[in-house]
């Protein structure tokens, strides 16, 4: 099982906006409201896309009638998936769940380096014999769970006798 990290792109339309830097700012926020219960871990930014004269790149945004369409890149790293396209699949049913009918697109997925000894060797034992397991003490108590309880004590939710008044 490798890790790999899976980029996507999305498309938002933001309305009532003036210029692409308010446009791109809300729909970073609206991406990022959207994904914080359930998809925290999701990293969103801004699309950038190359011009195609000099190849300098620009803001994926474009504001007409003060509605706008921003493109936003959204990363998420898998762990432990099968294949690539395991890891694509993972990735856009996350994503997707959380951001509800925003349309996405896989733009790139890249494996991780490798984790030094994940999978290749098994984890090592101890030579000490191993311990017995002691569980929670109950409220009010300083003997252990499962320990016998001393001749004379009644057995009470708060560990000792209620007082007579």
């Amino acid at each position: 099982m490798t890790d790999y990290l899976v980029t996507m792109e999305s498309a938002w339309v933001i309305r009532d906006v003036k210029s692409v830097d308010d446009a791109v700012g809300i729909a970073i926020a609206e991406a990022g409201k959207r994904l914080n219960p359930e998809a925290k871990y999701v990293e969103v930014e801004a699309g950038m896309s190359a011009c195609p004269f000099c190849e300098e790149s620009l803001n994926c945004g474009l504001v007409v009638a003060n509605t706008a369409l921003v493109g936003l890149t959204l990363e998420m790293k898998v762990f432990r998936a099968e294949s690539e396209e395991h890891a694509q699949r993972i990735a856009k049913s996350v994503i997707g769940k959380a951001l509800g009918d925003v349309p996405l697109q896989i733009v790139e997925t890249k494996q991780l380096a490798e984790r030094k000894g994940a999978e290749s060797a098994p984890p090592a034992r101890s030579a000490e014999p191993p311990r017995p397991a002691v569980g929670p003490r109950p409220a009010g108590t300083s003997r252990p769970a499962g320990a016998p309880r001393p001749t004379g004590q009644a057995h009470h939710p708060f560990g000792r006798r209620p007082t007579k008044r």
